[in-house]
C-alpha cells in the first residue's frame, strides 16, 4: 500500500512511521469533527507515543468533549507541556475556570503559551486582577501576553492601568495600538484615542474600524463619516460601523443607501438594517428585509430574531410572529433566554397572553430576564394579580428582582388599581437598596397614584424627589390629570413638561383636552392656537387589525377603507348602545 505523503509542515517527531501517519490522521479527522473515527484510529494504534496521546486529547477538546478529554489525559503515560496546555485550553474554552486554575497549579512545567492561556481564561471570566497578578509573575512575556493584558484592562474600565502597561511595553505591534485606541474610545476618551490613532506607526483596516467605531459609540458621527471617507480600504465591518452610526442618529435613509452599496453583507449588516427599521416603526420593512436576508442565505443571530419579533409585536402581526417562531424552533436559538423573552413579548403584544405563558412555562433555564418578560406581559394586559403572583414566585425560588422586574410589577399594580400593593413594593425596593431606582420607577408610582385620583399625593411625591423629575414623570402626572379633569395640577404639570420637551405636541393636546373636559372651550382653543404658532402638529392616531392575512390600517377620521360605510354604521350603532347604557363621552364623536 502506497504511503500518503506528508508535508514537512505537518510532520511530527514520532519515531515510528505508522504512528506518525496515524497521528496525522487523528488530527485531520478532529478538524472535520469526526471524533469517533479519530478514536478508532487511536485505539488501533499499537505504539502510542506522546504525540498520539496529545492528538486524541486535543481532538476531544476541539469537539468540546472535555470529560472524555480529561479521562484520556489522566490515563496518558506520556505528557509534556503541550499536553498539559491543551487540557488547560479545553477548560478555558468551556468556561471551567476553576478546573483550569487547579490544572495550571499542578503543571510540572509551564511555557509561555501555558501562562498566556491561563491569563486569557481569567480575563474571559472577568477576573482581571487575577490575570494581572499572573502576568506580573510570568518569568518571560511575549507580545501576546502584553496585548491580552492591555486589552482586558482597557475593556473593563481600567484605562489608566492599561495606559501604564502600554507605556511600559517595548515592542508593540498593530494589535497593541488598536487595543489601546479601542479602550480609550470605549472609556469616553475619544480625543485621546484619535491622537494615538494618528501616531500609529502602521495601521490596518481593523485599526481604522476601531477608531470609526469609537466615534460612533461616542455619538460623533461627523468625525466617523470623515474618517470613513479617508479609509484606504474598507471591509464589511467598516460599513457596518457606519450603518450602526446612521441608525443611532435617526439617519435611516443614509444607512439604507450605504447598505445598498455594499458588495458583500454579513449577519451584522442585515441585522443592523432590520433593527433600524424596527426602531423607526417601519415594521413591515423590517420583515421584508428579513425575507431578503433569508434569500441571501445569511443565518440570523440572536439580535436579528429579537428585532424581528419586536416588529411583529408592534404591528400585532401574529401570523408573521408565528412564522418567525417556527424558524427559531429549528435552530439553537430556541433555548436562548433573550429570544424566549422576545417571543413572550411578541405574543402578549398580539393579545395572545396564553401563548406567552406557554413559552414561559417551557423555558427550561429561567433567569431574571425570563421572569421579567412574563411579569411585564401580565402588566400590559392589566392582569395585576397574576403579575404579583409571578413576582412572589420568582422571589420564593431565589431569584433576585432587578430594576426591570420592579418596573413590571409597579406597572401591573398601576394598571390594575392595586395602589396599596404598588406602594409597598416601591418602599421595599427603596429600603433594600439592592436595586438602582430609576426615573421609570418614579413614573410608575406617579401613574399609580394618579390613576387612583390621588393627584395631590402624586405632586408631593414628585416634589420630594432628590433628582430633577424628567419628562416621563411629568407626563404620567399630566395623563392622570386628563383622566380626572384636574385643571390646576394639569397646568402645573404641562408647564414643567413643556420646559423639558417644548416640541412635544402631545403635551399641548392633553392640556387642551383637560380644558375641554371641564367646559373651558376658549382655553382649549388657546392651547391649540399656541400649537399652530409653534408649528406643532400631533400625528393622527393610527390602528390596524389583521383579517384573513390582510392588515387593515385605520387613521383618525379616515374614510378611505373600502368598507368604511359599513364600519361607520356599526360604530354609530355601538355608540347608541353605549349612550343608552349611561356612558357620558368627554367629546362628541364625529362620524
Amino acid at each position: 500500500m502506497a504511503r500518503k505523503p506528508i508535508s514537512q509542515a505537518n510532520r511530527d517527531h514520532s519515531a515510528n512511521w505508522g504512528t506518525c501517519q496515524t497521528n496525522f490522521a487523528i488530527a485531520e479527522l478532529a478538524k472535520e469533527g469526526k471524533i469517533n473515527e479519530a478514536r478508532k484510529q487511536f485505539d488501533r494504534l499499537l505504539h502510542k507515543d506522546i504525540i498520539s496521546w496529545t492528538s486524541i486529547i486535543s481532538a476531544y477538546i476541539k469537539c468540546k468533549m472535555i470529560r472524555e478529554a480529561r479521562q484520556l489525559f489522566d490515563r496518558s503515560p506520556h505528557k509534556n507541556v503541550i499536553t498539559w496546555t491543551a487540557m488547560l485550553s479545553g477548560y478555558i474554552r468551556t468556561n471551567q475556570i476553576h478546573e483550569a486554575e487547579k490544572l495550571f497549579q499542578q503543571m510540572p512545567d509551564k511555557n509561555i503559551v501555558s501562562w498566556n492561556t491561563m491569563i486569557l481564561g481569567y480575563t474571559q471570566n472577568n477576573r482581571i486582577w487575577c490575570a494581572y497578578k499572573l502576568f506580573e509573575q510570568m518569568p518571560q512575556k511575549n507580545v501576546v501576553s502584553w496585548n491580552t493584558m492591555i486589552t482586558a484592562l482597557a475593556q473593563n474600565g481600567e484605562i489608566e492601568e492599561a495606559i501604564k502597561l502600554f507605556n511600559k511595553m517595548g515592542n508593540r505591534d498593530v494589535i497593541t495600538w488598536t487595543a489601546m485606541v479601542t479602550g480609550l474610545a470605549k472609556n469616553g476618551m475619544v480625543d485621546e484615542a484619535r491622537k494615538l490613532f494618528d501616531t500609529m506607526p502602521e495601521k490596518n483596516v481593523v485599526s481604522w474600524n476601531a477608531m470609526i467605531a469609537g466615534y460612533v459609540q461616542n455619538s460623533q458621527l461627523t468625525e466617523a463619516q470623515s474618517l470613513f471617507n479617508e479609509m484606504p480600504e474598507r471591509d464589511i465591518a467598516s460599513c457596518n460601523n457606519m450603518i450602526t452610526g446612521y441608525i443611532q442618529n435617526g439617519m435611516l435613509d443614509n444607512a439604507r443607501h450605504l447598505f445598498r452599496e455594499m458588495r458583500e453583507r454579513n449577519v451584522v449588516s442585515w441585522t443592523a438594517m432590520i433593527t433600524g427599521f424596527a426602531q423607526a416603526g417601519e415594521n413591515e420593512k423590517a420583515i421584508k428585509t428579513f425575507a431578503r436576508m433569508r434569500r441571501a442565505q445569511v443565518n440570523p443571530n440572536r439580535a436579528t430574531y429579537m428585532s424581528l419579533l419586536s416588529s411583529c409585536g408592534c404591528m400585532a402581526g401574529l401570523d408573521e410572529g408565528k412564522q418567525v417562531h417556527q424558524l427559531i424552533s429549528k435552530t439553537h436559538w430556541h433555548e436562548d433566554v433573550y429570544v424566549q423573552s422576545a417571543l413572550i413579548s411578541m405574543y402578549e403584544k398580539c393579545g395572545q397572553i396564553d401563548l406567552a405563558k406557554e413559552i414561559f412555562d417551557c423555558t427550561k433555564k429561567k433567569d431574571v430576564i425570563s421572569w421579567n418578560g412574563m411579569i411585564a406581559a401580565y402588566a400590559h394586559h392589566g392582569m395585576g394579580l397574576e403579575s404579583i403572583r409571578l413576582f412572589e414566585a420568582m422571589r420564593s425560588l431565589g431569584f433576585e428582582p432587578d430594576d426591570v422586574t420592579y418596573v413590571g410589577v409597579l406597572s401591573a399594580c398601576s394598571h390594575s388599581g392595586l395602589v396599596t400593593e404598588g406602594l409597598e413594593y416601591y418602599d421595599s425596593m427603596v429600603e433594600t437598596g439592592n436595586v438602582l431606582v430609576r426615573e421609570e420607577h418614579y413614573a410608575c408610582v406617579v401613574d399609580l397614584l394618579g390613576r387612583a385620583g390621588r393627584l395631590e399625593e402624586a405632586v408631593s411625591f414628585i416634589l420630594d424627589l432628590k433628582n430633577r423629575p424628567g419628562a416621563c414623570i411629568w407626563g404620567a402626572l399630566l395623563g392622570a390629570c386628563s383622566v380626572h379633569g384636574d385643571v390646576k395640577i394639569g397646568e402645573f404639570a404641562s408647564k414643567r413638561l413643556i420646559e423639558i420637551e417644548r416640541e412635544n405636541a402631545g403635551t399641548y393636546m392633553l392640556l387642551a383636552n383637560i380644558y375641554a373636559t371641564v367646559g373651558r372651550w376658549r382655553a382649549a382653543a388657546g392651547v391649540r392656537l399656541k400649537m399652530r404658532e409653534e408649528g406643532l402638529k400631533k400625528q393622527p392616531g393610527c390602528s390596524w387589525i389583521e383579517v384573513k392575512n390582510r392588515v387593515n390600517v385605520f387613521v383618525v377620521g379616515d374614510k378611505s377603507h373600502e368598507k368604511a360605510e359599513r364600519i361607520y354604521s356599526l360604530l354609530k350603532g355601538l355608540y347608541r348602545h353605549m349612550m343608552r347604557a349611561g356612558y357620558v363621552p368627554s367629546f362628541l364623536p364625529k362620524f
